[in-house]
This record gives structure tokens, C-alpha cells and sequence, in this order.
């Protein structure tokens, strides 16, 4: 049998004695063995130290970002309440019959028909003065008949009534003393 296509593998130990039978020098053990690891365990150590560090950096800039967060969606919070409320006075004020009266108070009055200029500088409609309309009478209360009977002292007075405004009919408040 031949062994030129094969190729043998030998163990450390065959290959020294090998190599002694052959006349090499013997193979002597290195006296710098632990020398030669300690690169590679410093390596090994600083490369756990850094990914360490390198991890408490990550987790503590996630937590500022996570307290960040936190007080935003507090400010966010805080900022839609104060919109909502600042809506509610604006739905408040718009309201027809809170436009009604605060325009009462400035002294407006209800425009008559409307007068239109066209392009070619005709007017549409005639022009009339807006008057102010005729300030309401109080009525006097109707006093109840004498055949139903009273349920109690209170009730044989009439309560006071608002007379209807001018403009919607809606009722304007009594004056109250103090104000």
C-alpha cells in the first residue's frame, strides 16, 4: 500500500517524537506560557468593561429620555385642558344670544334690508337708517281668580317675570343690587 496521496495527521506527541527520530532538537517547553495569555485575558477583561460601560451610558440616557417623556405627556395634559377650556369660552361667547346682548350693551341695533352695489356701480335695494326698536312695556301680572284656592302665602304673589328683549325675546336679566 502506498501512502503518497494520503495525507497523515499526526498528534503533538507522535510529531515530537517524529521529530527527535529524525535528529531536530527536542522540543522544549516555553518558559513564557502565562506571558502569552495574559494579552488575550486583558483583552478579554477590557472588552467586558467597555460593553458594561458602554451599557449603563445606554440605560441612563434611556431613562432621561423616559423622564422627559413623562413630564411632556404631563405638559401635553395640562396644555389640552387649558385648550379645551379656552374652546368652551370661545363656544360661550359666539353664541347668538351672547352676541345678541353684548350688542345690546355697545348700543347696536338690528340693520333693516340689506342694500347691494354692483360691479357697474348700481345699488340694489334702498338705503334706510337703522332704528332702534321700540323698548318694551311691562305688563302688568294677571291677578289670579278668586275661586282657586291659594296653597300657601307664596304663591298668592306673582313671581317676577323678565319681560322678553326686543331684538330675540329672550328674557334679560333682573338688575340685582350691588352690581
Amino acid at each position: 500500500m502506498t501512502n503518497a496521496g494520503k495525507v497523515a495527521t499526526l498528534t503533538r506527541g507522535q510529531a515530537a517524537r517524529l521529530g527527535r527520530a529524525l535528529g531536530g532538537r527536542p522540543a522544549r517547553p516555553r518558559p513564557g506560557g502565562q506571558a502569552a495569555r495574559m494579552p488575550f485575558v486583558l483583552l478579554v477583561v477590557a472588552l467586558l468593561a467597555g460593553g458594561l460601560i458602554s451599557l449603563l451610558l445606554l440605560n441612563s440616557a434611556l431613562n432621561e429620555g423616559s423622564f422627559q417623556l413623562s413630564k411632556l405627556r404631563k405638559e401635553t395634559t395640562t396644555l389640552t385642558d387649558e385648550e379645551q377650556a379656552l374652546q368652551r369660552d370661545v363656544d360661550a361667547y359666539s353664541a347668538p344670544d351672547a352676541l345678541q346682548r353684548r350688542a345690546h350693551e355697545l348700543g347696536l341695533v338690528p340693520g333693516g334690508s340689506p342694500v347691494f352695489i354692483g360691479q357697474d356701480g348700481k345699488i340694489a335695494g334702498s338705503p334706510a337708517v337703522a332704528e332702534a326698536p321700540p323698548t318694551p312695556t311691562p305688563t302688568a301680572p294677571a291677578t289670579p281668580p278668586a275661586s282657586a284656592p291659594a296653597a300657601s302665602g307664596a304663591a298668592a304673589q306673582p313671581a317676577p317675570s323678565a319681560a322678553p328683549s326686543a331684538a330675540g325675546g329672550s328674557p334679560q336679566p333682573s338688575p340685582t343690587p350691588g352690581r
